[in-house]
Protein backbone atom coordinates (compact mmCIF):
# COMPACT_ATOMS: atom_id res chain seq x y z
CA UNK A 1 0.00 0.00 0.00
CA UNK A 2 0.99 3.36 -0.61
CA UNK A 3 2.24 6.25 2.06
CA UNK A 4 -0.81 8.33 0.23
CA UNK A 5 -3.62 5.48 1.68
CA UNK A 6 -3.99 7.58 5.01
CA UNK A 7 -4.17 11.28 6.16
CA UNK A 8 -2.55 12.88 9.07
CA UNK A 9 -3.97 16.55 9.97
CA UNK A 10 -2.94 18.13 12.73
CA UNK A 11 -4.31 21.68 14.08
CA UNK A 12 -1.93 23.77 16.18
CA UNK A 13 -5.18 26.20 17.91
CA UNK A 14 -4.20 28.81 20.46
CA UNK A 15 -6.68 26.49 23.31
CA UNK A 16 -6.14 23.30 21.77
CA UNK A 17 -4.29 21.45 19.77
CA UNK A 18 -6.16 18.57 17.50
CA UNK A 19 -5.56 15.44 15.51
CA UNK A 20 -6.98 13.35 12.99
CA UNK A 21 -6.60 10.43 10.77
CA UNK A 22 -8.69 9.90 7.29
CA UNK A 23 -9.25 7.19 5.47
CA UNK A 24 -8.69 6.86 1.73
CA UNK A 25 -12.15 8.12 1.19
CA UNK A 26 -11.76 11.16 3.54
CA UNK A 27 -13.76 8.72 6.84
CA UNK A 28 -12.33 9.57 9.78
CA UNK A 29 -10.53 6.84 11.53
CA UNK A 30 -9.93 8.58 15.15
CA UNK A 31 -9.37 12.11 15.90
CA UNK A 32 -8.36 13.52 19.50
CA UNK A 33 -7.89 16.80 21.17
CA UNK A 34 -5.61 17.85 23.99
CA UNK A 35 -5.19 21.51 25.62
CA UNK A 36 -2.37 23.66 24.29
CA UNK A 37 -1.82 25.24 27.12
CA UNK A 38 0.87 27.71 25.48
CA UNK A 39 1.17 29.45 28.95
CA UNK A 40 3.82 26.64 29.09
CA UNK A 41 5.84 27.96 26.02
CA UNK A 42 7.18 26.96 23.09
CA UNK A 43 8.62 23.54 23.88
CA UNK A 44 6.00 22.14 25.58
CA UNK A 45 4.10 23.06 22.18
CA UNK A 46 6.68 20.53 20.69
CA UNK A 47 6.41 18.41 22.77
CA UNK A 48 2.61 17.69 22.92
CA UNK A 49 2.28 17.55 19.02
CA UNK A 50 5.04 14.99 19.05
CA UNK A 51 3.09 12.80 21.56
CA UNK A 52 -0.10 12.98 19.41
CA UNK A 53 1.52 12.61 16.00
CA UNK A 54 2.89 9.03 17.81
CA UNK A 55 -0.70 8.11 18.91
CA UNK A 56 -2.02 8.85 15.61
CA UNK A 57 -0.22 6.64 14.17
CA UNK A 58 -0.71 4.19 15.96
CA UNK A 59 -4.26 3.73 14.97
CA UNK A 60 -3.46 3.63 10.89
CA UNK A 61 -3.12 -0.36 10.13
CA UNK A 62 0.51 -1.76 9.80
CA UNK A 63 1.80 -1.82 6.36
CA UNK A 64 -0.29 0.98 5.60
CA UNK A 65 1.48 4.80 4.80
CA UNK A 66 0.32 7.96 5.08
CA UNK A 67 0.50 11.91 4.77
CA UNK A 68 1.15 14.64 7.10
CA UNK A 69 -0.31 18.59 6.93
CA UNK A 70 -0.20 20.78 10.19
CA UNK A 71 -2.22 23.69 10.63
CA UNK A 72 -0.43 26.63 12.57
CA UNK A 73 -1.56 30.30 13.79
CA UNK A 74 0.35 32.73 11.80
CA UNK A 75 2.88 31.16 8.64
CA UNK A 76 6.85 30.27 8.05
CA UNK A 77 8.77 33.96 6.85
CA UNK A 78 10.02 32.78 3.45
CA UNK A 79 12.97 35.37 4.73
CA UNK A 80 13.97 33.63 7.81
CA UNK A 81 12.03 30.43 7.92
CA UNK A 82 10.98 31.71 11.59
CA UNK A 83 7.14 31.28 12.63
CA UNK A 84 5.22 35.20 11.93
CA UNK A 85 2.25 36.92 12.55
CA UNK A 86 0.82 33.52 15.30
CA UNK A 87 -1.72 35.09 17.98
CA UNK A 88 0.21 31.89 20.42
CA UNK A 89 3.07 34.95 20.61
CA UNK A 90 5.38 32.29 22.01
CA UNK A 91 5.48 30.31 18.62
CA UNK A 92 6.82 33.75 16.59
CA UNK A 93 10.66 33.80 16.03
CA UNK A 94 10.61 29.88 16.51
CA UNK A 95 11.97 27.68 13.91
CA UNK A 96 8.60 25.40 13.84
CA UNK A 97 8.85 23.41 11.22
CA UNK A 98 12.54 22.42 11.41
CA UNK A 99 12.29 21.71 14.52
CA UNK A 100 8.86 19.48 14.01
CA UNK A 101 11.03 17.67 11.11
CA UNK A 102 13.89 17.14 13.45
CA UNK A 103 11.76 15.82 16.55
CA UNK A 104 8.98 13.83 14.37
CA UNK A 105 11.61 12.09 11.76
CA UNK A 106 9.77 13.69 8.56
CA UNK A 107 8.67 15.96 6.41
CA UNK A 108 5.48 17.45 6.40
CA UNK A 109 3.10 20.17 5.01
CA UNK A 110 2.45 23.09 7.09
CA UNK A 111 0.15 25.90 6.71
CA UNK A 112 -2.06 28.86 7.90
CA UNK A 113 -4.88 27.42 10.09
CA UNK A 114 -7.25 29.55 8.49
CA UNK A 115 -6.13 28.55 4.91
CA UNK A 116 -6.27 24.47 6.47
CA UNK A 117 -10.27 25.55 7.43
CA UNK A 118 -10.97 27.45 4.68
CA UNK A 119 -9.33 24.51 2.20
CA UNK A 120 -12.00 22.03 3.65
CA UNK A 121 -14.47 23.78 3.61
CA UNK A 122 -13.95 24.31 0.16
CA UNK A 123 -13.52 21.01 -0.58
CA UNK A 124 -15.96 19.00 1.50
CA UNK A 125 -17.87 22.02 3.08
CA UNK A 126 -19.86 24.70 2.52
CA UNK A 127 -18.12 26.13 0.13
CA UNK A 128 -17.98 23.01 -2.37
CA UNK A 129 -18.31 23.41 -5.67
CA UNK A 130 -17.72 27.10 -5.58
CA UNK A 131 -14.70 28.41 -7.80
CA UNK A 132 -13.71 31.17 -5.14
CA UNK A 133 -14.06 30.38 -1.67
CA UNK A 134 -12.97 32.90 1.16
CA UNK A 135 -13.08 31.50 4.25
CA UNK A 136 -13.18 33.20 8.15
CA UNK A 137 -12.66 31.69 11.37
CA UNK A 138 -13.81 34.05 14.48
CA UNK A 139 -12.74 32.31 17.20
CA UNK A 140 -9.72 33.59 19.59
CA UNK A 141 -8.36 35.64 17.10
CA UNK A 142 -9.91 36.50 13.09
CA UNK A 143 -8.25 35.08 10.13
CA UNK A 144 -8.96 34.55 6.62
CA UNK A 145 -8.08 32.07 3.55
CA UNK A 146 -8.60 31.59 0.27
CA UNK A 147 -9.30 29.17 -1.84
CA UNK A 148 -9.03 29.43 -5.83
CA UNK A 149 -10.84 26.58 -7.70
CA UNK A 150 -9.42 24.08 -4.95
CA UNK A 151 -5.85 25.66 -4.04
CA UNK A 152 -5.38 27.87 -1.54
CA UNK A 153 -3.99 31.07 -2.61
CA UNK A 154 -1.13 31.88 0.00
CA UNK A 155 0.76 34.96 -1.90
CA UNK A 156 4.03 36.38 -2.08
CA UNK A 157 3.98 36.48 1.88
CA UNK A 158 2.09 34.02 2.87
CA UNK A 159 -0.45 36.84 4.29
CA UNK A 160 -3.36 36.31 1.63
CA UNK A 161 -6.78 36.09 3.73
CA UNK A 162 -5.44 38.07 6.52
CA UNK A 163 -8.77 40.59 6.16
CA UNK A 164 -7.82 40.11 10.19
CA UNK A 165 -5.48 42.55 9.93
CA UNK A 166 -6.70 45.17 7.90
CA UNK A 167 -7.12 48.41 9.96
CA UNK A 168 -10.73 49.98 10.07
CA UNK A 169 -9.77 52.25 12.90
CA UNK A 170 -6.49 53.45 13.00
CA UNK A 171 -7.07 55.30 16.35
CA UNK A 172 -8.94 51.88 17.72
CA UNK A 173 -7.18 49.26 20.35
CA UNK A 174 -3.91 48.50 19.93
CA UNK A 175 -3.13 45.14 18.26
CA UNK A 176 -0.66 41.90 18.86
CA UNK A 177 0.67 42.50 15.61
CA UNK A 178 1.58 46.47 16.58
CA UNK A 179 -1.24 48.60 14.57
CA UNK A 180 -4.01 49.86 15.48
CA UNK A 181 -7.54 48.86 15.29
CA UNK A 182 -7.71 46.08 13.19
CA UNK A 183 -10.29 44.16 12.25
CA UNK A 184 -9.29 41.03 15.00
CA UNK A 185 -9.23 43.42 17.40
CA UNK A 186 -13.21 43.90 16.81
CA UNK A 187 -14.09 40.72 15.28
CA UNK A 188 -13.04 38.45 17.98
CA UNK A 189 -13.86 36.45 20.98
CA UNK A 190 -10.91 39.57 23.06
CA UNK A 191 -12.50 41.97 20.64
CA UNK A 192 -15.74 41.06 21.59
CA UNK A 193 -14.60 40.76 25.36
CA UNK A 194 -12.47 43.92 25.31
CA UNK A 195 -15.13 46.27 23.71
CA UNK A 196 -17.45 45.20 26.86
CA UNK A 197 -15.04 45.79 29.21
CA UNK A 198 -13.95 49.04 27.89
CA UNK A 199 -17.56 50.51 28.11
CA UNK A 200 -18.76 48.85 30.96
CA UNK A 201 -16.11 48.04 33.17
CA UNK A 202 -16.99 44.14 33.72
CA UNK A 203 -15.25 41.49 32.99
CA UNK A 204 -17.54 39.68 30.54
CA UNK A 205 -17.00 36.45 28.14
CA UNK A 206 -17.90 36.60 24.96
CA UNK A 207 -20.89 33.96 25.59
CA UNK A 208 -22.37 35.28 27.96
CA UNK A 209 -22.52 38.84 25.68
CA UNK A 210 -24.02 37.23 23.22
CA UNK A 211 -26.55 35.79 25.76
CA UNK A 212 -27.34 38.91 28.15
CA UNK A 213 -27.79 40.54 24.05
CA UNK A 214 -30.43 37.75 23.20
CA UNK A 215 -32.16 38.38 26.42
CA UNK A 216 -32.17 41.83 25.56
CA UNK A 217 -29.45 43.69 28.12
CA UNK A 218 -29.05 47.59 26.30
CA UNK A 219 -25.25 47.36 27.55
CA UNK A 220 -24.76 44.52 25.33
CA UNK A 221 -27.00 45.38 22.73
CA UNK A 222 -24.66 48.45 22.50
CA UNK A 223 -21.53 46.14 21.91
CA UNK A 224 -23.34 43.34 20.18
CA UNK A 225 -24.58 46.21 17.48
CA UNK A 226 -20.65 47.76 17.08
CA UNK A 227 -19.49 44.14 16.52
CA UNK A 228 -21.87 43.97 13.76
CA UNK A 229 -21.01 47.00 12.52
CA UNK A 230 -17.57 46.12 12.54
CA UNK A 231 -17.73 43.08 10.70
CA UNK A 232 -19.75 44.76 8.22
CA UNK A 233 -17.00 46.99 7.58
CA UNK A 234 -14.27 44.18 7.59
CA UNK A 235 -16.12 41.62 5.30
CA UNK A 236 -17.30 44.34 3.21
CA UNK A 237 -13.36 45.98 2.13
CA UNK A 238 -12.25 42.61 1.68
CA UNK A 239 -15.21 41.69 -0.66
CA UNK A 240 -14.21 44.43 -2.57
CA UNK A 241 -10.73 43.56 -3.62
CA UNK A 242 -11.55 39.67 -3.74
CA UNK A 243 -15.20 39.77 -4.69
CA UNK A 244 -15.47 35.42 -3.71
CA UNK A 245 -18.61 33.06 -4.59
CA UNK A 246 -19.17 32.77 -1.03
CA UNK A 247 -17.66 33.83 2.10
CA UNK A 248 -17.65 31.00 4.75
CA UNK A 249 -17.89 31.56 8.54
CA UNK A 250 -15.88 29.16 11.26
CA UNK A 251 -14.60 29.92 14.43
CA UNK A 252 -16.65 29.74 17.81
CA UNK A 253 -18.07 33.22 16.78
CA UNK A 254 -19.56 31.78 13.65
CA UNK A 255 -22.08 29.94 16.05
CA UNK A 256 -23.76 33.52 16.41
CA UNK A 257 -27.06 32.88 14.05
CA UNK A 258 -27.20 36.78 14.33
CA UNK A 259 -24.34 37.02 11.99
CA UNK A 260 -26.37 35.95 8.84
CA UNK A 261 -28.53 38.67 9.39
CA UNK A 262 -27.67 41.52 11.03
CA UNK A 263 -24.09 41.03 10.31
CA UNK A 264 -24.82 40.49 6.72
CA UNK A 265 -27.05 43.40 6.50
CA UNK A 266 -23.92 45.68 7.59
CA UNK A 267 -21.93 44.06 5.11
CA UNK A 268 -24.64 45.15 2.48
CA UNK A 269 -24.74 48.92 3.58
CA UNK A 270 -20.58 49.14 3.49
CA UNK A 271 -20.24 47.37 -0.09
CA UNK A 272 -19.72 48.90 -3.10
CA UNK A 273 -22.55 47.46 -5.09
CA UNK A 274 -26.21 48.08 -5.61
CA UNK A 275 -26.96 44.18 -4.15
CA UNK A 276 -24.82 41.52 -2.28
CA UNK A 277 -24.47 38.93 -4.25
CA UNK A 278 -21.76 36.87 -2.14
CA UNK A 279 -23.80 34.40 0.33
CA UNK A 280 -22.36 34.32 3.63
CA UNK A 281 -23.05 31.57 5.31
CA UNK A 282 -22.03 28.94 8.10
CA UNK A 283 -19.25 26.34 7.79
CA UNK A 284 -20.73 22.72 7.42
CA UNK A 285 -17.69 20.89 9.03
CA UNK A 286 -17.97 22.39 12.57
CA UNK A 287 -14.79 23.57 14.97
CA UNK A 288 -12.66 20.85 13.22
CA UNK A 289 -12.45 22.13 9.69
CA UNK A 290 -9.12 23.08 10.41
CA UNK A 291 -7.81 19.79 11.41
CA UNK A 292 -9.60 18.09 8.01
CA UNK A 293 -7.98 20.85 5.88
CA UNK A 294 -4.40 20.08 7.38
CA UNK A 295 -4.84 16.17 6.33
CA UNK A 296 -5.81 17.60 2.63
CA UNK A 297 -2.64 19.35 1.98
CA UNK A 298 -0.42 17.00 3.60
CA UNK A 299 2.87 15.63 2.54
Amino acid sequence: MSRENFQIGIDLGGTKIEGRVMAPDHQEVVRKRLATEREKGYEAILEKIADLYKDLCAKIPPGSGHTLGIATPGALSRRTGLLKNSNSVCMNGQPLKSDLEKILGRKFALQNDANCFAQAEAVMGAGRGRDRVFGVIMGTGCGGGIVERGAVITGLQDIAGEWGHMAIDPAGPLCYCGSRGCVETFVSGGGLERSYKDRFGESVTAEAIVSRFRKGEADAGSVMEEFFKNFGRGLANLIHVLDPDIVVLGGGLSNIEELYAAGTDWVRKFIFSDSLETPIVKNKLGDSAGVIGAALIGI
